[in-house]
């Protein structure tokens, strides 16, 4: 039986450059969990930073607001400060404090972020968002982390 970890693998196996692979694979788990936007940002350890490494589905506008996102800042910043998933039912009416002011402009509902590793250390984060609301289950995280820990073995250390 075909499933998504088979799938990442054999995207990132096949990749050339670490940006489509990360890109690739990516789209593979955004249509495993029916959702419409996802970003990959990897950690620069030395800066605190994340950065942008993959994306689909974002809107042009939010492109350079999430370009980079310090460390315990948004979604990706708190998933990596805690290395634990951060999750929200529905980003539009979330008043949590964990998502930054412009995230509304993703359209997103249900969001989740998980922490990616290599060798057991941060060294990025992966999110998927749905456009409606939705509530990811103890079980989609997991999935999402066992997708999220191919990506981090797969990624350079920078």
């Amino acid at each position: 039986m075909d499933n998504l970890n088979d799938r990442i693998g054999t995207v990132l196996k096949n990749s050339t450059d670490q940006q489509n692979g990360l890109k690739n694979a990516l789209e593979h788990i955004l249509t495993d969990f029916q959702s419409e936007t996802g970003t990959v940002h990897l950690l620069n350890a030395e800066n605190q930073l994340l950065y942008l490494a993959a994306q689909v589905g974002l809107p042009p506008q939010m492109l350079e607001v999430v370009k980079s996102i310090p460390v315990g800042k948004g979604i990706a910043g708190q998933t990596v400060a805690q290395n634990k998933p951060v999750t929200i039912c529905n980003l539009q009416t979330d008043t949590s404090g964990v998502a930054k002011p412009g995230a509304k402009q993703t359209g997103v509902g249900g969001a989740l972020c998980v922490p990616m590793r290599k060798e057991g250390k941060v060294v990025g984060a992966i999110g998927i968002g749905t456009v409606r609301p939705h509530e990811y289950t103890a079980e989609e995280a997991l999935r999402l982390e066992k997708a999220a820990d191919l990506l981090g073995a797969y990624v350079r250390a920078n």
